[in-house]
């Protein structure tokens, strides 16, 4: 009946597509439309409107392709819906209302750690990324951007790439400030995941509307107690996220209520059509170059049959926000390997352990409870920093050390102290570290080489390189 319905609207609406081939493309056009997305439509009224938003877009699509852009349009599952109507059911993610992060447990700011960065990242093709999934007429975006991240971390963490349940958070996550299907935000996310397992999409199945929460009856994905915190990524660095996203999948939040994020179909995003009024969450999974035209590529939550299998490419090498506002507001979970113990009898109790050598201060990680593992912004490796409220600093250094202890670190992001041993050449460090230095004047920091970045980034204070060069 709608076939019917559309074809007999034909000759009525039509008419003012002039710059279609013809009225028998037009029908074509429509008629296979309909046919592949399974479109069904309640009455000739519907079947109307829903006519002409598609003669508008294709429209649309033919002129703006007409230009010559970096990417191209065409016809989508979208294509029969005005602009508000798409941006009505298919976005969701609200700014916080109050200062961003509040009592969460943040771990710091990421900074571009002056590292040499990869040329490119894809982590599609590491085995991070889970294929993509359909939010459907549910503003539940920032839920699937936030278990695109934690199935990235679990899995740079474990080796193991579990799916996991959009609905639960959708139905477990009022009291964090999340509104299911009218909205949330992928931070209040992480806290949930923070307090609690995380549920298999498979035992927690996609519903695409509200619901109460099941997690008791659910499998889990990822225990309770491995995600540890997040990090906010540096605010309007593309540098900043691109180190960061070279670490592990980044969840994002971009303005997506242009046309031509509802048409897109290839090629790389660029221009004035994408502005900055953050409106959705995504998942950054990687950048690249195409032709000398760099690109961050970006997971959506409406289907493989949009854009580019589901993903999009968002034009790099945009100041301040960035494209569609991509670097404004990112951030990713930490999360580390939690097994809990095997199941049945209780195995037969080990011999005593040997008793453990005792250690020192300012070790190679993993740290003493009083320390944190860092990384030193333009450094590369890893320290264990003992906490320092004044300049006083812990002195058992290790063996043959004649690096000096000094309340040298700083948490840009909490203003909290740490110390360091402050070097002026290899020697003066522990075996198995060395003496970075920043540039000519400033101040050497005993560093152990490191193959996993951690979770928190320092800077040396300002007063440490002024006592240095005196």
């Amino acid at each position: 009946m709608q076939l019917f319905l559309a074809l007999g609207l034909f000759s009525a609406v039509a008419t003012n597509a002039h710059d279609l081939a013809s009225r028998s493309e037009v029908k074509r056009e429509f008629i296979e439309f309909v046919q592949k997305f399974q479109k069904h439509y309640e009455g000739e009224s519907e079947s109307a409107t829903r006519f002409e938003a598609f003669l508008d877009n294709i429209q649309f699509i033919q002129a703006e392709n007409a230009k010559g852009h970096s990417y191209e349009l065409g016809l989508n599952q979208f294509a029969d819906m005005t602009i508000d109507e798409f941006s009505m059911t298919r976005l969701g993610f609200r700014a916080p209302r109050q200062q961003r992060w509040g009592s969460l447990p943040k771990l710091g700011v990421h900074m571009y750690s002056n590292r040499t960065l990869p040329t490119s990242v894809d982590w599609t093709t590491k085995g991070a990324v889970t294929p993509v999934k359909n939010q459907k007429q549910c503003g539940s975006c920032w839920a699937f951007s936030a278990t695109g991240a934690l199935e990235g971390a679990w899995h740079i963490a474990t080796g193991k790439l579990v799916s996991l349940s959009e609905q639960q958070l959708v139905d477990c996550t009022k009291e964090f400030g999340e509104e299911g299907c009218d909205g949330g935000l992928m931070d209040n996310a992480f806290e949930y995941a923070k307090e609690s397992s995380m549920c298999t999409e498979e035992s927690y199945p996609y519903l695409a509307k509200d619901g109460n929460c099941k997690k008791a009856r659910c499998t889990v994905g990822i225990p309770q107690g491995s995600v540890v915190g997040y990090k906010e990524v540096q605010h309007q660095s593309e540098q900043a996220l691109m180190d960061a996203v070279s670490q592990q999948p980044v969840s994002i939040a971009i303005e997506a209520d242009k046309r031509p994020f509802q048409l897109y179909q290839g090629g790389i995003l660029s221009g004035p059509e994408c502005g900055a009024q953050l409106n959705h969450g995504v998942l950054l999974v990687g950048y690249g170059t195409d032709k000398e035209n760099t690109y961050w590529k970006v997971k959506n939550s409406w289907g493989a049959d949009w854009g580019e299998e589901g993903y999009i490419r968002l034009a790099r090498g945009v100041n301040g926000p960035g494209e569609c506002g991509i670097a404004s507001m990112p951030s990713y979970p930490i999360v580390r390997s939690s097994p809990g113990p095997s199941p049945g009898p209780s195995p037969t109790p080990a011999p005593p352990a040997p008793p453990a050598p005792e250690t020192t201060h300012y070790e190679k990680p993993p740290c003493q409870d009083d320390e944190m593992e860092a990384s030193i912004q333009g450094l590369d490796g890893s320290v264990c920093a003992p906490h320092c409220d004044t300049d006083s600093c812990p002195l058992d250094v290790p063996e043959g050390t004649t690096a000096k202890p000094q309340c040298a670190l700083e948490d840009s992001s909490t203003g909290a102290t740490y110390c360091a041993l402050m070097c002026m050449h290899d020697s003066a460090c522990p075996t198995g570290a060395s003496c970075g230095v920043i540039g000519i004047f400033s101040p050497g920091i005993c560093v152990y080489a490191s193959s996993t970045v951690p979770a928190t980034t320092l800077q040396i204070t300002q007063s440490s390189q002024e006592k240095l060069i005196v």
